[in-house]
């Protein structure tokens, strides 16, 4: 029993040292305040459980029955923290339902309390239909955040050159340590195995915590990308920059803007930068963004990582077609802009409709064919 109040007591400081780090990072603050939050309830639980082993106080097991509300939050949790890294969006009023499940367990709680229902030392208060509710709603939860990280690596695949160094591995590790933990209760609920008990699943949640903040603070700063309903002008992460996007409409200055863009295009070859955002080449013209996010959507059509990787693939077939350049597909999509293969390739065929290998063997042909036979 010592052993577990210690990693508790580790498990509680740890997720509240954490909680406090992520509430002031500055990068995605709305995820991180999510997770600083969650992060808190942990801490909380965990101390309470920890206090509980240790002195068996009245005041506290009332605390730890209590406290077995609180995993029903966490998988929906982790569904919020996922949606805010992905989309930007914060929490609405209608998130709330996130907290029906245990609004509704608490209220059958005090109903078999008044009844006179006394719970074990463990929690055991609940009627039968508690635990298939808890592992249900988790996994729906857990499916729905692994759900929101796949259509964001496919939207990133579409938009961004640098995919794969977004493409949120450790959020499926997050997700995958849950499981596990999940795994954890449901043995334990189902088959009472040998040292697989309820104090097992709280060693394993202290161990997630590590993990937690092993991947919340080691991760760069997420790229935002705002679902179709939330991308407007002002929009975090939105091609857009701000309140000045609506007034550009009219703006005088969009054919010379357009003019630039086209000479940091062609002439500096400035797509050819894999990290190249807005931001960047907003600087480089000398125009604010809002006017040159302005200009690329209404004068040159799509969005700003349409417009770039147009220029890459353009770029890229020239250099597939040319007889004389021996360099490999990958070779020529790295010097284009491009991070990784499985990227260039995508972007390859949605704007030209073959695949790189085919584009040259076509080019390959056409230049044989044209070839005068002596």
């Amino acid at each position: 029993m010592t052993l577990w109040i210690a990693v508790y007591a580790v498990g509680a400081v740890q997720a509240a040292m954490l909680a406090a780090a992520l509430w002031r990072r500055e990068a995605n603050p709305r995820a991180n305040r999510i997770l600083a939050a969650w992060l808190a309830i942990i801490a909380a639980d965990l101390a309470v459980k920890a206090t509980w082993l240790a002195t068996h106080a009245p005041a506290w097991r009332t605390a730890w029955i209590v406290a077995t509300l609180l995993p029903s939050l966490y998988a929906s949790l982790f569904y919020l923290y996922v949606r805010a890294l992905t989309t930007g969006r914060g929490l609405r009023p209608r998130d709330l339902l996130h907290a029906s499940v245990p609004a509704a367990t608490g209220a059958a709680m005090l109903l078999r309390f008044a009844a006179g229902a006394m719970p074990s030392d463990h929690g055991g208060w609940h009627a039968a239909w508690f635990d298939p509710l808890l592992f249900g709603w988790a996994a729906f939860w857990l499916g729905a955040a692994l759900l929101r990280v796949q259509r964001y690596r496919r939207g990133m695949r579409e938009r961004r050159a640098d995919a794969d160094r977004l493409s949120l591995r450790w959020i499926v590790v997050l997700a995958a340590c849950q499981l596990v933990i999940w795994t954890i209760a449901v043995l334990q609920w189902r088959f009472r195995l040998p040292y697989v008990d309820y104090f097992l699943i709280y060693g394993a949640v202290a161990a997630w915590v590590c993990i937690v903040g092993w991947s919340s603070l080691a991760h760069p700063p997420v790229v935002e990308l705002p679902e179709q309903d939330a991308a407007a002008p002002g929009t975090p992460g939105a091609d857009a920059g701000g309140a000045g996007a609506t007034a550009a409409d009219d703006d005088p200055r969009f054919p010379e803007v357009e003019a630039r863009l086209a000479r940091l295009m062609q002439e500096e070859a400035l797509y050819r930068e894999p990290a190249l955002a807005i931001g960047k080449l907003a600087r480089r013209s000398g125009y604010p963004e809002y006017l040159v996010s302005a200009v690329i959507n209404r004068r040159l059509g799509g969005n700003f990582w349409e417009y770039v990787n147009r220029h890459r693939i353009a770029a890229a077939c020239a250099a597939l077609a040319d007889p004389a350049d021996t360099r490999t597909i990958l070779e020529i999509a790295y010097d284009v802009g491009f991070t990784s293969k499985s990227t260039f390739n995508a972007s390859f065929k949605r704007l030209t409709g073959a695949t790189p290998s085919a584009w040259r063997a076509g080019a390959t042909r056409a230049a044989a064919g044209s070839t005068p036979r002596g």
